[in-house]
Parts: structure tokens; C-alpha cells; sequence
């Protein structure tokens, strides 16, 4: 025999605990399905050990031997359970308030918990200040195989309580079972979680979930959407031939609302695009093209509100250029989106409607959108 630990040990909530993995398992589940209500081993790898005493110290002692000890019937209560480590095990008190390693392999044992003076300590409950003798507690490991729990000696009306109620807890769930559980769990956070991000992502489109087609192009399709998302389905449905016309016509529209399509550098540009060409010079080179914007007296400077509306004095030209470029994007819807978003921005903040409802009069096709 060999002595793993012996002294006092404080308890709390009449409890302490051998554990062999981290955590702490529900204390429900670890009777479930037994038939004493004092050591309960229903889930692997740990132990959960009634005391008498609520809250303070009790004599404590745990012993291994290499076979089963002969019963000491001067023990008032004495159960039988099986155990099994996970893991290095430790005597561990309720809180992190003590522990005790136990050098127990990783095979099974059987364990025998006695216990006395259980009534006397309950009854008292938590000292204050008093003598008095606490009870006490032997815990015994032996090899063996699994073998049902059992109540060995029963004396205190406190052990009686707890067998009941232990008697009336189901059984656990077995590994499988948690298994199953916890896959389950997770298919409907899963589930959840996707189903929120839909919700999330159909407010963001305007109230109802996009095209697969709009989902791939977001970003100007998305702003689009945001200010008139029946005219986005409706470019998103049309043909490749009547997007690219489109938005070689918002370009157009955009550029006249800025006084753009008159300045001698930028005409042959929009003829070009019209044309289906390469923009030539100075729109082989974005840095150049801009220069020249923001720089060209001929250039005309008109105000226009900003897209948010908090501000009145953005350059309507600078807002309405990008539109151009538009004409360098070989995927067509993706180029209408572009330009309409552009054209949009330089009609300035609550004008988006006009320009939207001149396009839908240019290309009927795009009417049955809505407005």
C-alpha cells in the first residue's frame, strides 16, 4: 500500500474532486445513472466526492494498493465506483483552492470512498470559530476492471439523501451520444451563423439577397444597389451588348453633367470608347490623365454635394472622370456599374434618381426594373 495523500483538505459546497483532464464537467452529470450519490464517476476521468461539511477543512486520505483492501467496517459510509485517468490526476478542491497530485496510472482502478461523522459536519455546516471534530474521508485505488458503482455501507441520514438523489438523475450521455450532440450543436450554430450572414447581407443589398452575378462584382454594384437596387437586377439581366451600350452611355451623361465631352483632350477619348478602341493618350496613363484634369484651364470647375451629403464644394469633374475608365473593363456589367456609380456621384447627393430615371428612358429594357 502506498500512501498519495493524507491531511486536511478544505472543501466547498460539500465537494472536492480527483480530476485527470482540464475543465469541469456539469455536476449533474456526474452521478447520472448511478446508485450512490457520494463518489460520482459517471464521466470519465474524473471523481466528484461528497462531503458532509458545506464549506471548510476535513480529514482526507488517499492510499493505492495493488489489490482490493480488506473492508473496514468502522467506516459509517462506504461506496464503489470504477475510474479511469485521462490524464496526470490530482485531489482538486472546489475553486482552485487546493490540489494534490495522486500518482495514479492510466489504468483502471476501482475506488472505494468511506467516509464519517458526515451528519454531525452537515448539521454544523460551516464553522465559525468552534472546536469540533470534522469529518472524515479515505479514499482507496486498486487495479481492476469496470464494474458497476455500488453502496457498500450506508449509516448517515446525509448519505441516504445523496443515494436518492442520485438515484433519480438519468444516465450520461455516452461518448457517442456526446458525440452526435455536440455535431449536431454545431450544425445549428453553423446554420445560425449562416443564416444571420444572409440577413446581414440582404439589408446590405436593400432588403433582399443578390444574384450570384452581383455577389461576384460587389463593390460598384453594390453602390448601385444601395440607391436603386431594382435598377441593378435589371442591368444585371441584360444582355452583354446592351450593358456595354449602357454604359458607354452613362459615360456620356456623366461627362455632359460636368461639362467634360467639349474639352479638346477628352473628345476623341469618349469617340474612341464609342468606338470600342483603346483610350488614347492621355488615358494610356492615369497619372497623366488626372494631372491634366486638375491642371487644364480649359478644364471647366463646377461644385457638386458629396455623395453622403456632407459636403458642397467637391470638384463635379474630378467626381465624374472615373467614368471613363469604365471603358477599360472587359466584363460589360462590370463597366456599367462603374460608370453608372461615377455618373452618380457627379449629379451630386440626392440627384441619383434623375440620372437613374433618364437611363431607364434611354434603354426601356432597364424600365421593367422599377424606379
Amino acid at each position: 500500500m502506498r500512501v498519495l495523500m493524507s491531511g486536511e483538505a478544505p472543501v466547498s459546497y460539500a465537494q472536492i474532486h480527483v480530476q485527470s483532464w482540464p475543465g469541469m464537467p456539469k455536476e449533474s452529470e456526474y452521478f447520472g445513472g448511478q446508485r450512490n450519490g457520494l463518489c460520482g464517476a459517471a464521466v470519465p476521468g474524473c471523481l466528484s466526492l461528497v462531503t458532509g461539511l458545506n464549506s471548510g477543512r476535513v480529514g482526507f486520505r488517499a492510499e493505492l494498493h495493488d489489490e482490493a483492501p480488506p473492508l473496514d467496517e468502522t467506516w459509517e459510509d462506504i461506496v464503489e465506483v470504477s475510474f479511469r485517468p485521462t490524464g496526470a490526476v490530482s485531489l482538486v478542491a472546489w475553486g482552485g483552492y487546493g490540489s494534490w497530485p495522486l500518482d495514479l496510472d492510466a489504468i483502471g482502478y476501482r475506488v472505494r470512498y468511506s467516509g464519517s461523522r458526515m451528519d454531525e459536519a452537515h448539521r454544523l455546516g460551516i464553522p465559525e470559530g468552534e472546536e469540533f471534530e470534522p469529518d472524515r474521508y479515505l479514499l482507496q485505488f486498486w487495479p481492476g476492471p469496470p464494474e458497476p458503482d455500488r453502496v457498500v455501507k450506508q449509516t448517515s441520514a446525509t448519505a441516504a439523501y445523496w443515494h436518492a438523489a442520485a438515484r433519480e438523475r438519468p444516465a450520461p450521455p455516452s461518448p457517442e451520444e456526446k458525440a452526435e450532440a455536440e455535431r449536431l450543436a454545431r450544425r445549428q450554430r453553423e446554420q445560425a451563423a449562416a443564416q444571420a450572414r444572409l440577413r446581414a447581407e440582404a439589408r446590405e443589398w436593400g432588403g433582399r439577397l443578390p444574384s450570384e452575378r452581383l455577389r461576384q462584382l460587389r463593390g460598384h454594384a453594390l453602390s448601385v444597389a444601395k440607391l436603386d437596387r431594382p435598377l441593378a437586377d435589371a442591368l444585371a439581366e441584360a444582355d452583354p451588348a446592351t450593358q456595354r451600350q449602357i454604359a458607354r452611355w452613362v459615360v456620356r451623361r456623366a461627362f455632359a453633367e460636368a461639362q467634360l465631352t467639349e474639352v479638346e483632350w477628352i473628345a476623341p477619348a469618349l469617340a474612341a470608347m464609342d468606338r470600342g478602341e483603346a483610350l488614347p493618350a492621355p488615358f494610356d496613363d492615369d497619372r497623366r490623365a488626372w494631372d491634366l484634369l486638375l491642371t487644364d484651364e480649359r478644364v471647366p470647375h463646377t461644385l457638386a454635394t458629396s455623395p453622403d451629403g456632407q459636403h458642397d464644394n467637391c470638384l463635379q469633374q474630378a467626381m465624374a472622370f472615373p467614368a471613363v475608365f469604365s471603358a477599360r473593363e472587359p466584363d460589360p456589367l462590370s463597366a456599367a456599374f462603374r460608370a453608372l456609380w461615377s455618373a452618380a456621384v457627379a449629379f451630386g447627393y440626392g440627384r441619383h434618381g434623375v440620372l437613374f430615371a433618364e437611363v431607364r428612358q434611354a434603354f426601356p429594357a432597364l424600365a421593367e426594373g422599377g424606379g
